[in-house]
């Protein structure tokens, strides 16, 4: 099930992290640090949704 969590998180991380900088972006934030944290808040946030994910398509619910 590991490996199936590193694939999801490669999808799940990139779209978290786009909705992450367009959100900011909308608000008008538009420095560099800004859109660094959107990003790494993406990167982080997708680990428990891609493990969430990986274990309801293993069916170990």
């Amino acid at each position: 099930m590991f490996r199936l969590t590193i694939i999801l998180h490669l999808f799940i991380g990139a779209t978290l992290s786009g909705v992450g900088l367009i959100a900011v972006l909308v608000a008008g934030y538009g420095s560099g640090w800004t859109l660094a944290g959107a990003a790494l808040a993406g990167f982080v946030l997708a680990f428990p949704v891609s493990y969430a994910v990986a274990r309801a398509m293993a069916g170990d619910e």
